[in-house]
């Protein structure tokens, strides 16, 4: 890219953009945030002033056509990011789009059809790949410290009404007609793409899912099983309306087994030879911080891409799969 400097537009500076990201594009070199789009106007407003952008609009293709503008991160809710991608990479603009990529895998589809097309940059957030605790993880499987993997089990348990997600006075994650799914299609696209982050493409899905509580109108339980072309198999359960409370991932290999949460702030455990070893690590203060420096190293040619649109489709591929969904 051309350019010494990414100028960020953010199309739905929601409430994913206060802390988690939002903040970070002015805290990584080479990058400034300098528009925000929102739907209501006064919203758009309010976030600009607090958070010291220079410019504010109402309608995403005023702030896609920004001359000013040179890159644009979609975090709106899934239904939108076809379209607002699509349309961003048509006017010549590299993207950075939120997880889940796009609210089904016929939806991915079609975006990646789109970057291929047009040559423009795009990535996926899904930024747990450059956090500390995760590269260590990779880290450690590369060096094989607990042998060959044979087993991964993931395991999400959360209350109804988990304060695991931002509230919202509509809470779009449980109406399957913005999100794809249920609190699986927001919160398993980490942990799924964490797993081909690690382990490579999958051979073969299968999953089921269902609204075991009635709650809302979206399934609550899904339970799955993933082999990655190296043979590990993935065992995944789900539930987001349960008693207990547990986000855990064990990866079971010939001589130790790997510990770690994908949520909560707990340390990495390694076992191994009848020792546990604990690794901590400190928590990011914008979880998108690491993730976005590598956007912008990408968008600047300095870097390879941090996770293309080829691989936000295959994890969500993986999604649909494990729910059964049509897509």
């Amino acid at each position: 890219m051309n350019t010494k400097t990414i100028n960020w537009g953010i199309i739905g500076c929601g409430d994913v953009t206060e802390i988690k990201s939002g903040p970070a594009f002015n805290k990584v070199p080479n990058s400034k945030l300098v528009a925000v789009m929102r739907r209501n106007a006064e919203k758009a407003k309010d976030y600009a002033q607090r958070h010291g952008v220079e410019r504010w609009y109402s309608n995403a293709d005023d702030l896609i056509n920004d001359a000013g503008v040179n890159a644009v991160y979609v975090a709106t809710p899934p239904l939108n990011h076809e379209e607002y991608a699509i349309r961003s990479m048509k006017a010549g603009k590299p993207v950075y789009i939120e997880k889940p990529m796009a609210i089904n895998a016929g939806a991915a589809e079609r975006i990646e059809q789109v970057a291929k097309e047009t040559g423009i940059k795009i990535s996926v957030a899904h930024y747990r790949r450059q956090q500390p605790l995760f590269l260590k993880i990779k880290e450690l499987l590369q060096q094989k410290v607990i042998g060959e993997i044979r087993l991964v089990n993931i395991k999400m348990l959360q209350p109804y009404q988990s304060n695991i997600i931002a509230k919202t006075k509509a809470n779009w994650r449980i109406d399957p007609s913005i999100s794809g799914g249920g609190l699986f299609y927001d919160l398993a696209p980490h942990q799924l793409d964490l797993m081909l982050y690690f382990f490579g493409n999958a051979e073969k899905v299968t999953g089921m899912s269902l609204n075991s509580s009635g709650y809302y109108n979206a399934d609550d339980t899904t339970v799955g099983q993933i082999r990655f072309e190296n043979n590990v198999i993935i065992n995944g359960v789900w539930c987001f309306t349960s008693y207990e409370k547990t986000d855990c991932c064990e990866i079971i290999g010939a001589e130790g087994k790997i510990s770690f949460s994908v949520f909560d702030s707990n340390p990495l455990t390694v076992e191994k030879n009848n020792k546990q070893t604990s690794i901590p690590f400190e928590k990011l203060q914008h979880v998108q911080q690491p993730m976005i420096q590598k956007v912008v190293e990408y968008f600047l040619d300095q870097a390879p891409n941090p996770c293309s649109a080829v691989e936000g489709l295959k994890v969500m591929k993986m999604i649909d799969s494990l729910a059964n969904s049509t897509g």
